[in-house]
């Protein structure tokens, strides 16, 4: 299974596409998946194994993303992370774009501050790619979070 843990309780990595593979995420102890892929939606694999899953699919068009998707993605994580041994995996199709691009917001909307987000998830996980155009879409997202 392609999972990179960021964090000790924050995972990125690419498509699960089979209930074998959602077998060794349950094993990994994620409790919460964010899904990004617009291709599959992991809702019906991950229901036998009581992980909740949010939907939350978006293309991989380098195209600016709306900050409503960041909104649903970071609310979605940070309710995930409030419980106690709880895991969160993060992922699309191939890990490389969309799910450490979510990643990034939600470090960031933790207090991680951006650089230091942006190089714990390339050490970890060196085949991300963060197009200028998605660190700008999270750039975005955080200031109007923030309110400024």
């Amino acid at each position: 299974m392609d999972m990179t843990w960021i964090t000790d309780r924050i995972a990125v990595g690419g498509g699960i596409w089979t209930a074998a593979h959602m077998v060794e995420v349950a094993r990994a102890g994620v409790s919460h998946i964010l899904d990004m892929q617009i291709e599959f939606d992991d809702t019906a694999l991950a229901a036998p194994h009581g992980i909740q899953v949010l939907w939350n699919p978006i293309d991989d068009d380098f195209q600016p993303k709306p900050p409503e998707v960041f909104e649903l993605g970071v609310e979605f994580a940070r309710k995930a992370l409030d419980g106690d041994g709880s895991k969160l995996f993060i992922h699309c199709a191939a890990g490389i774009h969309r799910a450490p691009m979510m990643a990034l917001a939600i470090l960031c909307s933790t207090g991680w501050e951006m650089e230091e987000a942006l190089n714990v998830i390339e050490n970890r996980r060196p085949v991300v790619d963060f197009a200028p155009v998605y660190v700008d879409s999270v750039r975005r997202y955080l200031k109007r979070a923030s309110g400024c």
